[in-house]
């Protein structure tokens, strides 16, 4: 007798090991989305800051854009010349929120920043003397200042 078919114990077999494979490539995964942020954030940030860099030229008297939750539109994207036609978002954040822009109180240094892969803001602004204030932990940046 010739029976067509497979048993219980060989499907079990079969699901382990997609399960198993499955397992394996979810992280992987997740891994590979948190480098093309991360590639994204850095790239994007240097944009915002040769834009800000832009708009410090084309103003009288020379300067920068105060300390405001949306660069792009507050500031870059209406800006005569247009520096930069599209507001630019920042991957870490949900919702589709800009990066943070942070102006020192003297208007000579800024910050801006992504949230990084923790999804927490853990640079406060910048001094003065254009030294980054906050933890120097997974936030990605460009600024004008040296850092922390």
């Amino acid at each position: 007798m010739n029976k067509k078919g497979f048993t219980l114990i060989e499907l079990l077999v079969v699901i382990s090991v997609i399960a198993i494979l499955v397992g394996i490539a979810i992280p992987r995964f997740k891994g590979m989305q948190d480098e093309a942020n991360i590639s994204k954030a850095n790239a994007e940030a240097r944009v915002l800051q040769t834009a800000t860099e832009s708009y410090y030229m084309n103003q009288t008297p020379n300067a920068y854009p105060v300390t405001v939750t949306t660069l792009c539109a507050a500031y870059l994207n209406s800006a005569s010349p247009n520096i930069i036609s599209e507001v630019l978002t920042d991957p870490f954040r949900s919702g589709g929120l800009e990066y943070n822009y942070i102006r020192s109180a003297n208007g000579e240094y800024y910050v801006i920043f992504s949230y990084g892969p923790d999804g927490a803001a853990d640079i406060t602004g910048i001094n003065d003397d254009g030294v980054l204030l906050g933890v120097p932990d997974d936030d990605l940046y460009s600024s004008n200042g040296t850092g922390f």
